[in-house]
């Protein structure tokens, strides 16, 4: 297989397991609005299992999103990666989403002892992080802007 091909390959896992980890990673704080603004007992017992399968299930694909990105780091080498200040700004948005997605293992937590601690409209807010993240990371990665050059 030549580099090229290697690269594509990369290419598309690094895609395919972002959209998964994105799809999920949009979908958690929802359960947890819902989690916030109910008051039954029952349906609270079932949001955290939801919750918990929810992000052990995605984690895996952040996982990989990472290490098919970082496959193609790898490939590019670092000489691009020194030149491509747009890419830098992406690494600290992906940096940071990681982050949120550490994050959310701590509010599964905290929800599991305190479904009120938050309120609905704050877990809406923070919902929308990651949006405003692959946005900023979509246009960095398709435009790829001439920055600090």
């Amino acid at each position: 297989m030549s580099e090229f091909q290697l690269l594509q390959w990369f290419k598309a896992l690094h895609l395919a397991f972002m959209v998964a980890w994105f799809a999920g990673i949009f979908y958690l704080p929802r359960l947890f609005v819902y989690h916030a603004e109910s008051k039954e007992p029952l349906v609270h017992a079932q949001l955290q299992i939801m919750e918990r399968r929810l992000l052990f299930f995605i984690t895996p694909f952040a996982i990989l999103t990472i290490v098919f990105g970082t496959g193609m780091l790898w490939i590019y080498g670092l000489g691009w990666l020194k030149q491509m200040h747009w890419m830098h700004i992406k690494l600290l948005l992906i940096t940071f989403l990681v982050a949120y997605h550490i994050y959310c293992f701590h509010l599964v937590k905290k929800i599991k002892r305190s479904a009120h601690f938050r309120s609905g409209r704050w877990f809406r807010i923070f919902n929308e992080i990651p949006v405003l993240a692959l946005f900023a990371i979509i246009i960095l990665a398709v435009l790829k802007p001439a920055i600090g050059t």
